[in-house]
């Protein structure tokens, strides 16, 4: 952490003061393999375009998160299902070129590797993803039970196999209870989708990020709006956080003090692909270090908008 504030002086905060080792961030949940073409300008149907690169990198929600992690500096874990071959061989290679621990990766015995195509304009800055989700078995509570939960600070879900997740947190709940404050585990969560039995996960984590997709889906306009409908779904004491693109990003607090932050866009939107787990991860990051709320929201703006600003994540701190 602090070679990563030596690289962004007063922007990245401060360390947590731990004894010891320093505990790690563990995120849970989609890794897979993008292949990015980037274009010029967004091609029309059945036509051929050349494009001006195209790389393989390394995508999926929470894989993205760690990547971001790892960048500002904190020691982090990776959680999710790998098929072996070509593909997995490059994801994992790129995980620990990033320092992530890959100890809790599920391999399994059937499945692919999912793969998503993605086409990134380089006029707009936007992205259009095709997702090739296979059949690969997601990680479940029983793969969870061999996590040594004293290791983390924070453990950071995003949404999917909801009903083993809701287990696996339960279990965080149930190991919180035998320990004093100090050592208790906070817990976050993502809902990205709007899929109706992803919901029953709100009412589980500490900090429960929502995204500008499921709050239309629900009929609200705008973040604040979404946040103050929603409140009642999550437990008491969380917070609730809610991204909103260009408009910024918005949180209620535990005593439902709703504070807002600036998107801060770059001078040229060049890449947005992996904007919000880049934003989830920030605020993560500063939440952990004992941020306020407001400054954690600010400070996840603006490492997203730096994030949009480049091709990839290389370059945001």
């Amino acid at each position: 952490m602090a070679a990563a504030a030596r690289r962004n002086p007063g922007l990245v905060p401060g360390p947590v003061s731990v004894p010891g080792p320093e505990k790690r961030i563990l995120c849970v949940g989609l890794v897979c393999l993008d292949i990015i073409s980037v274009v010029e300008a967004y091609p029309a149907e059945d036509s051929d375009t050349r494009c001006v690169s195209q790389r393989w990198q390394r995508g999926g929600n929470a894989s993205n998160s760690c990547t971001v992690l790892a960048l500002l500096g904190a020691p982090c874990a990776f959680m999710g299902s790998l098929a072996t071959g070509h593909a997995a061989d490059f994801i994992v290679a790129d995980f620990r070129r990033r320092g992530v621990d890959v100890t809790h990766v599920a391999w399994q015995p059937r499945g692919d590797m999912p793969c998503a195509c993605c086409v990134v304009s380089a006029a707009s800055g936007t992205r259009t993803i095709v997702l090739y989700d296979t059949n690969l078995p997601d990680v479940t509570a029983l793969d969870f039970e061999r996590v040594d939960l004293s290791q983390y600070k924070w453990i950071h879900w995003e949404a999917r196999n909801a009903a083993e997740q809701a287990v696996m947190m339960q279990r965080v709940e149930r190991h919180n209870r035998t320990r004093p404050p100090e050592e208790r585990v906070r817990t976050s969560v993502e809902l990205e989708k709007p899929r109706e039995e992803h919901l029953p996960l709100m009412g589980l984590g500490d900090v429960v990020f929502i995204s500008k997709d499921l709050a239309q889906h629900f009929g609200y306009r705008s973040a604040p709006e979404a946040l103050r409908g929603l409140r009642s779904r999550v437990q008491p004491g969380a917070i609730l956080i809610c991204a909103w693109a260009e408009e910024g990003a918005d949180a209620i607090g535990p005593g439902g003090e709703l504070v807002h932050s600036d998107a801060f866009p770059p001078e040229t939107l060049v890449d947005t692909l992996g904007a919000g787990d880049t934003f989830n991860a920030a605020v993560i990051f500063a939440l952990s270090a004992g941020k306020t709320l407001q400054d954690a929201i600010t400070f996840g703006c603006r490492i997203a908008g730096r994030k949009c600003g480049i091709q990839g994540f290389d370059g945001i701190v």
